[in-house]
């Protein structure tokens, strides 16, 4: 499980207002190293910067809402904010900046500041209602909340995104101030590089942990899926002592509540269904706290460490679109999913390079001061989702398909 949970109490970092250290880093293309060292992202394509522009001039309040499919998402916004000739403020997860002091301190220069994902966070609540409401910069949050490593699918987004951007319309109107507009911005990875080179050796090491012979007689296709089933039927085996029936959907959803349903039975009164990242989040929110305060025990505090790695494998598997590589996988695709085995197995995936970052930025929508309490799902959600699924599916199409012959 990666380091994503902080045994300590919360306290909310700030983000750095100056601009002459984001500036210099943003001037000089600083962040183009580091994306590619650690990354392996080459080059990028920016469309469309000339709609984020026009908000620009116009002074309106900007969200962008771009989706999370990479860690080397965040660091691209630099490069937006590069080509749009401005700076952003950013809401990133509290256990980055606890990561390693460079790390943390980089975030915070370059405009990111933190929220409490165990928690109503009204601190960072605030500060990115306060940056819409001024307006100099914009404002950039992950409404998926998660890295996905599904560059195709957008997950289920969080509703904290519209209060925030409702509540800073209904200020700026206070103030004749002007809108607030959000901007849904599309990521899109390309590969260029050569994908059996990439990815034979990962396949090889899992299947070397697996105690198999490499499987390099198989065509990729095959390969990946029998590796991806042994990877299946271990937890299986782990949570449900036999390796389970049905289709793959069937087999990922019940694994899913077989770890989330004793979980909220017993701290949220009931199982739930729906969405896994709401979900786990929920749960978080009431195992945590008393974690983070040192009100436990230490068997109490194992037990919920234990709790929490099943939050956490939830989360990953429902990572796994059960039809991502039916039908014509694409080479992103089938990378991504590779990538996804390694990672799930050793916390980390090695970096493969020849990533080229195609960052689409939408057309604006109008934040209303109000919302539409009879409507069931909230309209700004609903829009922005709709807009980014467009996007996506548009750049999914760049994606070249794999052929086993060439």
């Amino acid at each position: 499980m990666q380091d994503i949970h902080i045994e300590k109490p919360y306290q909310f970092v700030p983000p750095h207002r100056g601009n002459f250290l984001p500036g210099l880093v943003r001037d000089f293309n600083l962040l183009a190293y580091h994306l590619k060292t650690t990354e392996g992202v080459v080059d990028y394509e920016i469309r469309h910067i000339e709609k984020l522009r026009k908000s620009l001039d116009d002074k309106l309040g900007v969200l962008l809402t771009p989706n999370h499919c990479r860690t080397a998402d965040p660091l691209l916004m630099g490069w937006v904010s590069r080509e749009a000739r401005c700076l952003v403020y950013a809401m990133a997860s509290w256990h980055l900046f606890n990561q390693n002091w460079f790390e943390g301190w980089a975030i915070r220069i370059m405009g990111g500041f933190s929220v409490n994902r165990e928690g109503v966070d009204r601190k960072a609540i605030n500060t990115a209602i306060e940056v819409l409401e001024e307006g100099d910069r914009p404002l950039v949050i992950f409404p998926e909340g998660t890295t996905t490593r599904t560059n195709d699918r957008l997950h289920a987004m969080l509703d904290g995104v519209s209060f925030i951007a409702r509540s800073a319309a209904k200020k700026r109107q206070k103030h004749e101030a002007g809108k607030v507009v959000v901007h849904p911005v599309a990521i899109k990875y390309l590969f260029q590089g050569d994908l059996r080179a990439a990815v034979d050796p990962v396949l090889e090491d899992i299947e070397h942990r697996l105690s198999w012979q490499p499987q390099s007689h198989l065509p990729l296709m095959d390969r990946i899926r029998k590796v991806g089933l042994a990877l299946l039927c271990l937890k299986e085996l782990e949570y449900f002592d036999a390796a389970q029936k049905g289709s793959l959907h069937e087999r990922l959803v019940r694994l899913i509540n077989r770890l989330l349903h004793p979980l909220e039975e017993e701290w949220l009164g009931t199982a739930q269904e729906g969405p896994v990242v709401p979900r786990v989040r929920a749960l978080r929110i009431k195992i945590m706290p008393e974690m983070v305060n040192g009100e436990l025990d230490q068997k109490e505090k194992d037990r919920r460490w234990r709790q929490l790695t099943d939050l956490y494998l939830a989360q990953q598997v429902s990572c796994y679109p059960p039809d991502y590589l039916n039908t014509e996988p694409s080479v992103d695709r089938i990378l991504e999913t590779v990538e996804r085995f390694e990672e799930d197995l050793s916390d980390k995936a090695r970096i493969h390079g020849n990533l080229k970052a195609v960052i689409d930025i939408g057309e604006p929508i109008e934040v209303s001061p109000d919302r539409d309490r009879k409507a069931k799902v909230d309209p700004l959600m609903a829009e922005i989702e709709k807009r980014l699924n467009a996007m996506l599916n548009e750049l999914a199409a760049e994606s070249p398909s794999y052929n086993e012959d060439k």
